[in-house]
């Protein structure tokens, strides 16, 4: 929602141990695991297999691959659970180096049996890294840097497959008669080069090391698969994550033939678009901190969904029918009416992807117990493997059984991502509620946040007290706060047509005055108490009401009422700029501006701030002392 805090970038993580090392070594399994894959279709070429049986290898390793997904997925969250994580790590790395040495064998002899049986070890290594890979990411990360760091590895994950596709499918086109040879030094000196990067890793805490690890699998992937449901956000986070997979199972496993048949290419135009959408969600994927202002902004996941269908929808329609045209490279086919719509098509696809799966990612392990956030991810692999398997056998048998083209393939796909977003965003009303709020404020204000991320606690209880000047100011707050915040208002401004909807998703708090509903006063102040004793983050207007003038009313002592029950730390925050906005109260009265009478944006873009001092000891806050540190906060700047 917000402009980025200056002075900080998602960038700045690649030269900090406690995240290079880790990015690096998960770049590189990426990186490794399809420079393999690619090298045993390349070594399918160089044995001059026959067409049928190597359409058969080149089916069955996917399915080799992903089978240890379902298998050992629930063992390998536990494991991830129970053991600090840089160890496990290095165990996993250790493990590639093993699995490599046995491929590179495969390769010399050039032996299906044995590279299938060291791709199937592929998958349980991986498979046992997956839920390291993001549970490790919240534990030396800050909140306000979940997103940037979950956008760093999407990127890195995206890129690393196409380039290691690059480099496997290349070996033995360059190399020659050395490709067995190339092909498996490649492969091992990769492993070798992760397991050396990867005792970089400072150590890690393990979640739960008292954990009891359970060996049945059947019963064990239930329980973690029903690990993800505990919390509906997070049920429907894992579900938009799934979707995603569906989604590029879908495009990636039908691009080949699209490109061939449809765009009349080469296979040189395959790996050009397969790049462009590859690009496309990395571009994305980093965005996301620029358009998220470093806070975890689900409010981008509306904006992903419906753009991913929007392009898809716009692919079937850039090319319904076959191509006439055959054997175009990029450039021919770059020559072609039409040829940049689908190229802008699979670009956009693939940039909205990444707006749609990094808040995922962020969303996911900022809401769940660090306790349970590997197995919460390992059930979420199940799932994602479950989509998988869907999407190409769903994929083969439309075109199969029904006859369907690829293109309507594509248009199927569409619609079910509509009605699939629709369907998450009317079950968890908040990740709507979320664009909504990003979209009038990144509308309405640039917005500059300063103190936020050394003052406000990343985790456990906190009192915010802010000045109150506009209608706006809650929406302004919660794109400031990396962590999700109720808010205590005033129950007039709760109720108001469209934002309520907004504040109750949002779980915000209605309060009146004891003169106006004593019982509304007294359950708000419970509500505050329960909200604080679940370790949240609560933010109440202390003045009571809207300013009039622009200047600061004294602090009511509804706020020592809360910290005498619960004397938790207070973080002073003040909002500056706002009093000259549409939404506040200055010209409310003035009848003789026409402006003031239509509410209409008096500055447009307009610059404003939201600072926050060091906390104070809830012990030892009172009204007066709160209000004068927010005037200091604030000074003149209304």
């Amino acid at each position: 929602m917000t402009q980025a805090t200056h002075g900080h970038s998602q960038f700045e993580l690649l030269g900090q141990r406690r995240f290079a090392p880790y990015f690096v070594v998960q770049l590189l399994g990426a990186f490794n695991d399809n420079v393999f894959r690619q090298a045993i279709i390349g070594l399918l070429g160089y044995m001059a297999i026959d067409q049928a049986q190597r359409g058969l290898y080149t089916q069955l390793a996917p399915a080799i691959f992903i089978l240890p997904y379902f298998l050992f997925s629930a063992h390998a969250g536990q494991i991830a659970e129970k053991l600090e994580k840089s160890r496990l790590i290095r165990i996993t790395t250790a493990m590639e180096i093993a699995i490599m040495s046995l491929a590179a064998v495969g390769f010399l002899l050039q032996n299906m049996t044995v590279l299938l049986v060291a791709l199937f070890a592929t998958g349980v290594q991986s498979t046992l890294f997956g839920p390291v890979k993001y549970s490790i990411l919240p534990a030396v990360l800050r909140p306000e840097e979940l997103t940037g760091g979950n956008g760093l590895v999407e990127m890195g994950t995206s890129i690393s497959i196409l380039v290691g596709m690059l480099f496997g499918g290349l070996i033995f086109a360059v190399a020659g008669t050395h490709g067995p040879v190339v092909a498996g030094v490649s492969v091992v000196a990769l492993a070798v080069t992760g397991n050396l990067v990867s005792r970089m890793i400072p150590a890690v805490a393990a979640g739960a090391p008292e954990l009891r690890i359970r060996w049945n699998p059947v019963p064990e992937s239930l329980a973690v698969w029903r690990l993800t449901r505990r919390q509906l956000a997070v049920r429907n986070a894992v579900l938009g994550v799934s979707w995603f997979w569906f989604t590029g199972t879908v495009l990636t496993g039908n691009l080949p033939v699209y490109a061939e048949q449809y765009l009349g290419g080469t296979p040189t135009l395959y790996v050009f678009a397969l790049a462009v959408f590859s690009v496309g969600v990395g571009v994305g994927s980093l965005l996301c901190e620029k358009l998220s202002g470093r806070v975890v902004e689900i409010g981008l996941v509306p904006l992903g969904a419906f753009g991913m269908s929007a392009f898809i929808l716009d692919l079937y329609f850039a090319q319904p029918v076959a191509s006439t045209m055959r054997g175009l490279d990029v450039s021919g086919f770059l020559g072609q009416p039409g040829s940049w719509r689908i190229v802008m098509d699979l670009a956009g696809i693939g940039l909205f992807s990444g707006f749609f799966v990094v808040p995922l990612f962020a969303l996911i392990q900022s809401r769940t117990p660090g306790s349970e956030l590997s197995r919460v991810i390992a059930g979420m692999n199940i799932q994602n493997a479950v989509f998988i398997v869907l999407a190409a056998v769903g994929g083969i048998a439309l075109q199969r059984v029904l006859g369907w083209s690829i293109p309507q393939l594509f248009l199927a796909l569409a619609v079910a991502s509509v009605l699939v977003a629709v369907w998450i965003f009317t079950i968890v009303p908040e990740f709507l509620m979320r664009f909504l709020s990003w979209l009038l404020v990144r509308t309405l204000y640039r917005l500059r946040v300063r103190g936020v991320e050394a003052n406000v606690p990343d985790e456990g209880p906190a009192l915010i007290v802010c000045n109150h000047v506009s209608y706006m100011d809650a929406l302004i707050l919660a794109a400031s706060i990396p962590r999700p915040v109720r808010f205590v208002m005033y129950y007039r401004i709760f109720n108001i047509p469209v934002m309520s909807w907004i504040f109750r998703t949002a779980r915000a708090i209605p309060i009146a005055s004891p003169k106006e509903d004593p019982e509304l006063m007294q359950r708000a102040f419970d509500e505050v108490d329960a909200a604080l004793a679940e370790g949240e983050i609560v933010c109440i207007f202390p003045e009571g009401r809207l300013t009039r003038d622009g200047d600061i009313a004294p602090f009511k002592s509804g706020v020592e009422r809360i910290l005498q029950r619960r004397p938790v730390p207070v973080v002073p925050m003040a909002l500056r700029g706002m009093w000259a906005s549409m939404w506040s109260r200055r010209h409310a009265f003035d009848e003789t501006s026409r402006l003031g009478r239509m509410r209409v944006p008096r500055r447009f873009r307009a610059h404003i701030d939201a600072v926050a001092a060091p906390a104070v000891d809830g012990s030892l806050a009172t009204a007066g002392l709160l209000e004068a540190k927010v005037r200091v906060l604030r000074g003149d700047a209304a």
